[in-house]
């Protein structure tokens, strides 16, 4: 297979990810964790898959890791000044402390390898 054709088939099933979360109900949280994690598999091959194999072979290697840089940095940039500070208002700190707690307690089971991640599938 063409390997630009498989990297915007994996474009394209995201996509339709995104829209199957955008259209679920409000209320149902299965559907939307179930949509989440199927992003996150999708989003974590498809990274694993263009770091490991194409862009080592694309000469423009340096170009490449830059404008992932660039996105990483835009995704940080919009949590710490748009998003967090409408989920402290929201959640107020006793929440976020439990969560944060969570989030630590999670942080030292969590792969270090994107091999390792399980499939939402066996979830």
């Amino acid at each position: 297979m063409d390997a630009i054709v498989l990297l915007r088939d994996d474009h394209k099933t995201v996509e339709k990810l995104f829209k199957r979360f955008e259209k679920a109900e409000d209320g149902d949280l299965a559907e939307r964790r179930s949509i989440a994690d199927a992003v996150i598999e999708e989003l974590t091959v498809h990274a694993w898959i263009e770091e490991q194999v194409f862009y080592p072979a694309d000469e423009r290697f340096k170009a490449k890791m830059s404008v992932l840089m660039e996105n990483v940095r835009h995704h940080v940039e919009e949590e710490v000044k748009e998003w967090f500070p409408d989920v402290r208002k929201a959640m107020g700190r006793n929440r976020l402390t439990e969560i944060g707690d969570q989030l630590e307690a999670e942080k030292g089971r969590a792969p270090r390898d994107p091999l390792a991640v399980p499939s939402a599938a066996s979830k």
